[in-house]
């Protein structure tokens, strides 16, 4: 197989970065076959079109059902709003083609469970691919802080701090689902299932929201603009913590947030154990913190040897979807799954709906 032919539905943020990441699998992993850029849909006018002209796409389109039909795409990404997951993702499934789908996968368990097909589905869980993260967990895996006992995982941001931000769909329950939870609990949550096994209980939650209302989008909006229109209620949480049970006994407490106003990408964890602790920070990608020790990330850990010849040099995080579209298509050549499936989208989503229930949602 020299080359795989792909498309890209939904061009915002995360599509860029999905359509950047297939054109740099080549420089960084020239074994694989090349990504061909077959096609692109976004709905929103003109913005298909000019990816298409940027990028190097054959075709665009402003409805992806277009797509459908094109022999020529064996892989698609899925990076349109979340509430588009299930329909978009069926679809193509059905038709056997291989999906790289950005995470919560739809709104539920049951959106990501109606996605059935004969392809691979890769999901962007794209946190678990640092190489430190890998590093700690084969630390972890091989008992390098002893027994873990407990263990917090954050995720503060503050994409959403501002009260005039525009109330997108991200903000509404039918289209954004349970908002933070979906956002960077998926995240959260599948780290710590990556990290320590599985969750066995969701013993405690509370979830919040903080800024009750926001002004309508003055238009069509890209990432997270400000509004311009009349206030209208936000629907799901800014905010949520809870307290886990894993599989070992080990306790955990969740906590994230997109209202965190001076808090910018604070992701990582702090895991302690009866002989150690290991702690990382998403802002220092490449350190792992081994009982306050910093250890660097080098060749060996993950895939850092695809990017850097030796430790402690710094990575991105466009280089962890690197890592997710060179893992998508080696899953597609095997016919086997590399990284995270759609069976860790839908038990994350589980987690995070028994989260929403202690909570009172």
């Amino acid at each position: 197989m020299d080359a795989i032919g792909v498309a890209v539905i939904g061009l915002g943020w995360m599509g860029r970065v999905h359509t950047q990441a297939y054109l740099r699998v080549r420089q960084h992993y020239p074994a694989l076959p090349v990504p061909e850029l077959i096609a692109v849909a976004d709905d929103v006018p003109d913005r298909a079109a000019q990816a298409a002209a940027r990028y190097g796409f054959a075709t665009s389109a402003t409805d992806w059902h277009a797509l459908l039909d094109d022999p020529r795409i064996v892989a698609v990404s899925i990076t349109a709003p979340n509430f588009l997951h299930r329909e978009i993702g069926a679809a193509f499934a059905g038709s056997g083609r291989h999906l790289w789908i950005e995470k919560p996968v739809g709104l539920s368990a049951d959106d990501a469970r109606a996605i059935v097909g004969p392809g691979q589905v890769s999901v962007g869980f794209n946190y678990r691919h640092a190489p430190a993260v890998q590093r700690a967990r084969a630390i972890l895996a091989a008992g390098g802080i002893g027994a873990v006992t407990h263990a917090r995982f954050r995720f503060f941001s503050d994409y959403a701090a501002a009260p005039d931000a525009a109330l997108t769909w991200r903000f509404e329950r039918a289209r954004g689902g349970d908002g933070v939870l979906g956002d960077l609990g998926a995240h959260a949550v599948d780290l710590v299932r990556h990290l320590l096994g599985e969750i066995d209980e969701v013993v405690a939650a509370d979830t919040a929201i903080f800024i009750p209302r926001r002004p309508e989008p003055g238009g069509a909006t890209t990432d997270h603009a400000r509004g311009a229109g009349p206030l209208r209620e936000v629907e799901n949480d800014d905010w949520f913590a809870a307290l886990l049970r894993v599989a070992g006994g080990a306790r955990v407490v969740v906590e994230a947030s997109r209202v965190a106003t001076g808090e910018q990408n604070h992701y990582g964890f702090a895991v302690h154990g009866t002989e150690g602790m290991l702690s990382w920070d998403f802002r220092r990608m490449g350190e792992l913190l081994m009982n306050g020790e910093p250890v660097f990330a080098g060749p060996g850990d993950g895939e850092y040897a695809a990017f850097q010849p030796g430790a402690g040099i710094a990575m991105s995080y466009d280089d962890l979807k690197v890592i997710e579209a060179a893992l998508f298509l080696r899953s597609i050549v095997d016919g086997a799954s590399h990284g995270p499936t759609l069976a860790d989208a839908i038990r994350a989503a589980e987690v995070l709906a028994e989260i929403a229930g202690r909570a009172g949602k």
